[in-house]
């Protein structure tokens, strides 16, 4: 019994990070990779990397929801956010909100969450079965 609830647990964090992270993807299809883009170019890194973001926002979350080489599909993820805490949110890495928690938590909810799958897999209830 224990063993399908953790399989269950597990289902339900790999739906929710990767449903979550393709809204973002969405977005990025939609609307294109432009902002990101200028982030890298401000920091000296040419713009083409942008599009690295389609893996970890559209690719990853898509294995990972599917349970097909998920480990994979949250390292792209993992990845991912740390990417978009360098570039997007440097200047908020040390600050608190205005609630008292810290003003990047649910961008460290995903990051924490990609790495806890990262190491736990997919479980069971998945397309590889592991």
């Amino acid at each position: 019994m224990q063993d399908k609830l953790n399989d269950v647990g597990k289902l339900v964090l790999r739906l929710a990070l990767g449903i979550l992270i393709l809204l973002h993807g969405v977005a990025k299809l939609t609307h294109g990779v432009g902002p990101i883009e200028g982030m890298l170019g401000g920091i000296g890194l040419p713009g083409y990397i942008a599009y690295g973001v389609f893996a970890g926002e559209v690719l990853g979350p898509l294995l990972l929801i599917a349970g097909f080489y998920a480990r994979i599909g949250a390292a792209l993820i993992a990845i991912n956010m740390v990417f978009a805490l360098v570039l997007a949110h440097s200047d908020e890495l040390a600050s608190l909100s205005e609630q008292g928690g810290w003003a990047l938590e649910l961008q460290g909810m995903f990051l924490f969450t990609a790495i806890a799958l990262l190491l736990m897999g997919p479980g069971r209830i998945s397309v590889n079965r592991r």
